[in-house]
C-alpha cells in the first residue's frame, strides 16, 4: 500500500525480456474518421515490413526498447502461487531465474525460478515487498543471497509469463536509455516511427538524453512522448511536461507508487495541470482489463474511458486487451463506441 516500485529499467525496474506491446495508440481524430494527419511513412525495410504502421504521422508508439523491462518468460507460460511459506523457490539472477514459492515450499515458475534483472536483486532488502502483475501477486523478501531473493507469497495467484514486477517503495539507479535502447533507436527511421514513448521519466533530464540520442541519428522530428508512472514523475512533472511533447499518464505503475484509492486523484491533478500548459495527453492501463476475459466491459471501465475523454485526454491505449486478450476487437470496439459518445453528449462539468 505504497511507496514506490521498481517496475523497469529505470526508475523501478519492469523486467526485462523483450516484452513487445502489441498495442495502437490512437489519436481521436483518427480513430473518428476525422481524416488523415499527413506525411507519409518512410520507406522500411523488410525487418520492418510487418509491423502494422499505417501510412500517415501516427500509428503504433512503441517505446525505446530496452526502457521497459519485463519478468522473463515462466515455463509452460505460468506458474500458480499460493501463499504459505518460503520454500526452495527464489527470484535469480541467472538466465532462467528461480521459483516462486507456494504453499508449503512451493516450486519453480522457470527453469529455476523467477527470471529477474541484476538491477533488483541489488535493490531489494529482508523484509521488502514485491508486487508482480501490477500488484495481483504479493511477495515478502525473507532473506536475501547472493544471485537470490527468497521470497515468502503473501498474495498467490497465476503468474503468467513477462508480468511487471516492482519492489515496493524502491527506486534503483538506472539509466535513462540502455544500449539496447540506442540500439531500437537504430531502427526508428526505417520502421517510420512517429513518436518514442519513455516510461519511467524522472525529470527533464532523461528526456533530454532521449532527444540527444535521436538527434544523433537525425531524427529531431520524432515526438517525445513521456510516462508518468511514479512519484519523481509527479514531482517533477511542471519540467516533464516543458520538455515532451506528449504526456502519458501510465496508472499502471503509477498506481504501485501510492495507495489505490489516491490514483484518481492522482490522475485528475495530472491532467488538469497538462490542459494548463497546453500539453496533449493520454491515459492508460486498463481501460477495459476485464476484456481481456470477457467479452463485454464492465460498467466501471466504460464510465472510466467517458471520463477520461472529458478530462481532456487526446487519447486513449489499450495495452494487455489487444496485446494479450481474447477479445481485442471487441475491445477496440467498445473503447471508439464510449469516446464518441463522450465527444458528441459529454461535457465536463
Amino acid at each position: 500500500d505504497g511507496g514506490g516500485k521498481v517496475g523497469h529499467n529505470r526508475e523501478k525496474a519492469k523486467l526485462a525480456g523483450g516484452r513487445k506491446y502489441g498495442v495502437l495508440w490512437y489519436a481521436w481524430r483518427r480513430l473518428l474518421g476525422a481524416g488523415d494527419a499527413g506525411g507519409a511513412v518512410p520507406d522500411r525495410d523488410d525487418r520492418c515490413a510487418a509491423e502494422p504502421v499505417p501510412h500517415h504521422t501516427g500509428g503504433v508508439r512503441p517505446p525505446a526498447g530496452g526502457a521497459v523491462l519485463a519478468r522473463g518468460p515462466a515455463g509452460g507460460g505460468g506458474g500458480q502461487a499460493d501463499r504459505g511459506p518460503p520454500g526452495p523457490g527464489t527470484a535469480g539472477r541467472d538466465a532462467e531465474g528461480a521459483g516462486l514459492p507456494g504453499r508449503g515450499g512451493g516450486g519453480p515458475v522457470g527453469r529455476g525460478g523467477i527470471p529477474v534483472p541484476a538491477a533488483a536483486l541489488a535493490a531489494a532488502r529482508t523484509g521488502d515487498e514485491i508486487s508482480l502483475d501490477d500488484s495481483a501477486l504479493l511477495l515478502t523478501v525473507v532473506e536475501e543471497r547472493p544471485d537470490a531473493l527468497l521470497c515468502q507469497v503473501e498474495r498467490g495467484g497465476l503468474l503468467k509469463s513477462r508480468k511487471s514486477m516492482a519492489i515496493l517503495g524502491v527506486q534503483p539507479d538506472t539509466p535513462a536509455l540502455t544500449e539496447e535502447d540506442r540500439r531500437n533507436l537504430d531502427w526508428v527511421a526505417r520502421c517510420g516511427v512517429t513518436d518514442v514513448l519513455q516510461p519511467f521519466v524522472r525529470g527533464a533530464e532523461d528526456l533530454a538524453v532521449l532527444r540527444g540520442a535521436l538527434a544523433e541519428r537525425g531524427l529531431e522530428r520524432v515526438r517525445v512522448m513521456a510516462k508518468i508512472e511514479n512519484q519523481l514523475g509527479i514531482e517533477k512533472l511542471d519540467e516533464i511536461i516543458d520538455a515532451s511533447d506528449v504526456i502519458c499518464i501510465a496508472r499502471g505503475d503509477l498506481g504501485n507508487s501510492m495507495p489505490l484509492w489516491e490514483l484518481p486523484a492522482a490522475q485528475k491533478g495530472i491532467a488538469a495541470r497538462c490542459r494548463t500548459a497546453g500539453r496533449s495527453f493520454f491515459v492508460v492501463t486498463q481501460l477495459l482489463w476485464s476484456m481481456e476475459q470477457r467479452a463485454v466491459p464492465t460498467r466501471a471501465e466504460v464510465c472510466d474511458i467517458y471520463n477520461a475523454v472529458l478530462d481532456g485526454s487526446d487519447a486513449l491505449m489499450l495495452t494487455g486487451e489487444t496485446a494479450a486478450g481474447r477479445y481485442p476487437v471487441q475491445a477496440m470496439e467498445y473503447l471508439v463506441k464510449t469516446a464518441r459518445s463522450a465527444l458528441s453528449t459529454g461535457r465536463a462539468g
